[in-house]
């Protein structure tokens, strides 16, 4: 068989490897991804647990990268701290390490059944766990297929004249084989897949152990830089965590490396055979890094702080000092129809800050800080500033001779405003209000109460769009639409406290526990959605469309 022919089935064998890892990951957070990052969030306040969900999380994704970029969006919002991320990912490594010694077992027969199980799971039903569960059992088949593809591809390597001219290369030149390991985990975007192609190369007598020793350190490298390397574009607080673990694993692998060259010690008590040593190696270095990364997690933690922060660029316009200027201007106030259209500028600039608060709030429901909690309140007072200048503003508009349509104008600027206010006071004096008491106890919504509340505030921001279009606009079909999705959004309340009181009975924990902060919200949300569509009132009465309190018929 020619060379080109083997590095092609070489290359096959690899490329299922990589595929069958990607599946398996797929289903497992398709499945249970959102229970996992549940669980996660609440055990990592504590660091002995933080380790062992760090691992358990790798195990179950077969992905430490994945680990890092979940725990550093979770450190980013302020869910987790960054010493309880550092040490999650600490576990996480470990757990990677440990997938790859278990699929070092002769698990040939696993291939039939899991793949027979798997597909008949995955076509036999619709129901999507069921699916995603056959998902995962025709990875873990194709994974563990794919070694035995790579042992098998690798077979005629063995009469190769080469093959021991580039160990011999490589035995000789650890630097270039510590670097290659670590382009080739980068490439293949997986520390798992890179050892395992390892450990099966060695099985067939091609890696000797010391060598093996230097890709493994190698292999550590190269998953260090993979998540930095995904985050670059992130928000500041989303790099710390992938940042410092390459700190402590890229540092310690290049730190480890030099120790292993200068002291040359033996390999033999991490096994018998070379595959083990391997592996084994793999484990014993991320335990170390581990036990040196528990005192070292705050020096970590903050060096990559600072890290950050150099690499960290203003936003445009962050480094000049922007003055706010106000289109209240009292030279306009002698012509009525300038004053009102000033006055409109204004309220304008309410709505946009108001629809920030209502697209923060419910963010602050998943992941919330003091300093997030205290800007969005700090948004509340510059509501209530510009409220009070438009209504003395308007105030002195009045003071001058208005016709009919300006004096309706200006009532309705003036009834806009103080609506706005009011939905801004609900955001931070009751909604807020939740925010903080679901920090404080620690509290979780069920997957399926934190979909209807995302829903049901896609809604609100959505009419709270319609009702400043309306504002601007005065189109009165907008308008008509507006106090339709109202009535729309009741119908909608009454389904979703349904389906919460359903939980309640059948005893769901999450569902008892934040029974009141849910239909709290739920309320708060619609008095919301209550009071912007009001703003469609005036325009719907000038042209004769409400009759009291409801629409006209047509």
């Amino acid at each position: 068989m020619s060379g080109s022919v083997v590095l092609l089935h070489l290359a096959g064998a690899v490329a299922l490897m990589l595929f069958a890892t990607r599946l398996v990951k797929t289903g497992v957070e398709r499945a249970y991804g959102d229970v996992l990052r549940h669980k996660l969030r609440a055990t990592m306040r504590n660091p002995f647990m933080a380790v062992l969900a760090g691992c358990g999380l790798a195990i179950a994704l077969q992905s430490s990268t994945a680990v890092t970029l979940l725990v550093g969006s979770f450190a980013g919002a302020g869910i987790v701290s960054g010493i309880s991320g550092q040490l999650a990912v600490r576990g996480a490594e470990i757990g990677s390490a440990l997938v790859v010694k278990l699929l070092t077992f002769d698990l040939s027969l696993l291939v039939p059944v899991c793949l027979v199980a798997g597909t008949v799971m995955f076509m036999a039903t619709e129901r999507r766990d069921w699916r995603q569960f056959g998902r995962i059992l025709v990875g873990i088949g194709l994974l563990v297929l794919s070694l035995e593809m790579i042992g098998q591809a690798s077979e005629p390597l063995r009469q190769s004249t080469l093959m021991p001219v580039v160990v011999d290369y490589f035995s000789g030149d650890p630097v270039t084989a510590y670097l290659l390991a670590a382009l080739v985990t980068w490439l293949f975007h997986s520390s798992i897949a890179a050892v395992l192609l390892m450990v099966t190369l060695a099985g067939r007598g091609f890696i000797p152990p010391e060598l093996g020793i230097v890709l493994v350190l190698g292999v550590n490298l190269g998953s260090s830089i993979i998540a930095p390397l995904l985050t670059r574009n992130a928000e500041p607080g989303v790099r710390v965590v992938p940042i410092g673990n390459l700190l402590m694993r890229g540092m310690g692998s290049l730190a480890m490396l030099i120790l292993f060259l200068w002291l040359k010690p033996p390999v033999a008590f991490l096994g018998a055979t070379v595959p083990d040593q391997i592996v084994n190696a793999h484990i014993l270095f991320n335990i170390l890094i581990l036990v040196a990364g528990l005192p070292l997690a705050g020096l970590v933690y903050r060096a990559s702080e600072k890290i950050v922060a150099l690499g960290t660029k203003p936003a445009p316009g962050e480094a000049l000092d922007v003055v706010e200027l106000s289109a209240l201007n009292d030279s306009a106030l002698d012509v009525p129809s300038q004053a009102l259209a000033n006055a409109t500028r204004e309220v304008v600039r309410v709505c946009e800050t108001v629809e920030i608060m209502l697209k923060r709030i419910i963010e602050l429901y998943e992941s919330a800080d003091a300093d997030k909690i205290k800007a969005l309140a700090a948004l509340d007072d510059r509501v209530d500033k510009k409220h009070a200048a438009i209504k003395l503003y308007l105030a002195k508009v009045t003071k001058n001779p208005l016709s009919e349509d300006e004096a309706l104008r200006c009532q309705e600027l003036i009834g806009a405003c103080v609506k706005l206010e009011q939905v801004g006071d609900i955001i931070v004096r009751n909604m807020l209000v939740h925010v903080r008491k679901k920090l404080e106890r620690g509290l979780e919504f069920t997957p399926e109460g934190w979909r209807e509340l995302c829903a049901f505030h896609a809604s609100v921001l959505a009419n709270a769009r319609l009702a400043f279009n309306v504002l601007v606009s005065r189109d009165p079909e907008t308008a008509r639409q507006l106090v339709l999705e109202k009535d729309r959004l009741r119908d909608r309340e009454k389904e979703t406290s349904a389906s919460h009181f359903v939980r309640l009975r059948d005893g769901t924990a999450k569902s008892v526990e934040t029974s009141s902060i849910h239909l709290d919200t739920i309320r708060d949300l619609k008095q919301i959605n209550s009071l912007l569509a009001s703003m469609a009132y005036p325009v719907l009465e000038e042209r004769g469309l409400l009759t009291g309190s409801r629409l006209k018929a047509g």
